[in-house]
């Protein structure tokens, strides 16, 4: 089996996510998005509607599973049976930036990162913009899936 997990914190989910888990589900068997829970990073969302949000988003495509991990990414991938990791691209600082990552979980495993392009349309959204977006009561429901606009 082909499963591949797809790891962020997620806060919130953007269209540039959905664009990468929509045209990456159909290279695997499975795609787990993976909640990271950092205890010392703060959130705008708790992770319970995180994952909701995920969740709902989701709720059609049965090739998905929402799940919560800590510690190493490439750790949780050996704990799930996990031989990918599925990565998405905005510009080039990303690529050096997960250029990085990846190198580092292959010498410490056998599991490979497969990166995606994010489309042109959505290549500027990042969570943080977003989350500034909300913060300062500007529309932000161009950015976000229908699950997220309930701020």
């Amino acid at each position: 089996m082909r499963r591949a997990i797809f790891p962020g914190s997620f806060d919130p989910i953007t269209l540039g996510h959905v664009d990468i888990i929509s045209r990456g589900v159909h290279l695997f068997d499975e795609l787990v998005i993976a909640i990271g829970i950092n205890a010392d990073k703060k959130y705008m969302f708790s992770l319970e509607e995180r994952k909701r949000f995920i969740e709902e988003t989701f709720k059609d495509e049965p090739k998905i599973k929402v799940v919560t991990y800590k510690g190493l990414t490439v750790n949780f991938c050996k704990e799930i049976e996990a031989n990918f990791i599925l990565r998405g691209l905005r510009n080039p600082a990303d690529f050096e930036f997960e250029k990085a990552i990846a190198h580092t979980n292959r010498k410490l495993t056998d599991i490979d990162t497969v990166f995606l392009l994010t489309s042109s349309g959505k290549s500027y959204i990042s969570s943080s913009i977003v989350r500034d977006v909300a913060r300062n009561n500007g529309d932000y429901t161009g950015l976000v899936p229908d699950a997220v606009r309930i701020l």
